[in-house]
């Protein structure tokens, strides 16, 4: 099971060639997208809703990524999560709170500072668990150390993505990952295939 979506990063080169210089991805072990022009989708047995789960301690972050989610035209459940432990908690299925379902798909939005456990942390647990390192992991933070950014790409995450200062250009980031969303098919967590 793996999802492709084969695109060119300059208008120049012909369908399916990618220009390495230009290229940021998001992928995991199941699912790979190159921004630019898609020109091809490969996919096979991949669950077609996931949840969205948002774990941010900042409520009008909170508000402004679902907000702009929904205004690029996502329509999947969106779940939030205030600080690190109680996303751990819910994935893990510890707590008295709500708990992940067994076969569902998720693709978690994760702040890196946070109260309790921060999102380096939920990061590094998520990918070390057998069941959960299929989970698509973004990383939103104000941060752009590059340390940081190679640290969360060492352990694992998808993308690393700044949020911008200015409420706009937070929003149109917000606008085009939902974009992104919306061709993905994420698979469930736990399925070992």
């Amino acid at each position: 099971m793996f999802l492709v979506f084969v695109v060119s990063t300059r208008p120049s080169l012909p369908p399916g060639r990618i220009h390495a210089a230009q290229t940021a991805a998001i992928a995991g072990p199941d699912f790979c997208f190159l921004p630019g022009r898609v020109h091809e989708i490969v996919h096979a047995n991949v669950t077609n809703e996931a949840i969205i789960l948002v774990a941010d301690d900042d409520d009008g972050h909170a508000r402004l990524i679902e907000k702009n989610l929904v205004r690029a035209g996502l329509r999947n459940p969106i779940q939030r999560f205030e600080d690190g432990q109680q996303i751990l908690d819910f994935l893990f299925r510890l707590g008295e709170g709500v708990k992940r379902e067994a076969s569902a798909s998720y693709l978690l939005l994760l702040d890196i500072r946070m109260p309790k456990v921060d999102g380096v942390e939920v990061l590094r647990q998520v990918k070390a668990d057998a069941e959960l390192r299929k989970l698509p992991v973004i990383m939103l933070t104000t941060t752009e150390d590059p340390r940081e950014v190679e640290r969360c790409h060492l352990l694992g995450c998808n993308s690393y993505i700044t949020k911008p200062v200015d409420y706009d250009k937070f929003s149109e980031a917000i606008k085009q990952i939902g974009v992104f969303l919306s061709f993905v098919k994420v698979p469930a967590v736990n399925d070992r295939s």
